[in-house]
């Protein structure tokens, strides 16, 4: 089954790539790596303004996450054309806007590391780190980079 299959199957429809909001590119590719900057939450359009631990639970968090990586996965589209060129997804860098006794940051990452499996099967499972951090840029309850390999 195509990527493109397997989003049709869970009802995800690739957003366009995101205008950055500094001075940065949404992705660069080097050889085989395809690098993209970090996505921020969003919902309905704006930035998922939230913190773990204060005003959202876990659920909420890996929600946003999730979102975060259907926005990964149409930068990634865009940078190379058809997302059936994936090798591998090799490692997501996670951003949690939380408490400082909020310590369920790896669960709420949760949320974008079982959607890449899903789309992607064993070419999903990646490496990760997941960091609970005072804020992120727009109040966003998470923040996630990827790098994959193409072919």
């Amino acid at each position: 089954m195509s990527v493109n299959d397997k989003l049709k199957e869970l009802g995800i429809a690739l957003p366009p790539v995101g205008t950055p909001a500094a001075a940065y590119v949404p992705f660069v590719q080097t050889g085989q790596l395809v690098f993209a900057s970090g996505h921020i939450a969003r919902r309905d359009g704006k930035p998922w303004v939230g913190q773990l631990g204060k005003t959202m639970g876990t659920e909420e968090g890996q929600a946003a996450a999730r979102a975060v990586a259907i926005d990964l996965l149409g930068t990634l589209n865009a940078a190379v054309g058809n997302l059936d060129k994936v090798v591998r997804i090799v490692k997501l860098v996670g951003l949690v806007n939380s408490t400082a006794d909020f310590t369920e940051q790896h669960l709420v990452i949760n949320g974008a590391s079982e959607l890449f499996a899903q789309v992607f099967g064993d070419k999903g499972a990646h490496a990760r780190a997941a960091f609970g951090v005072a804020q992120i840029p727009l109040g966003a309850c998470v923040e996630i980079e990827l790098i994959a390999e193409v072919a």
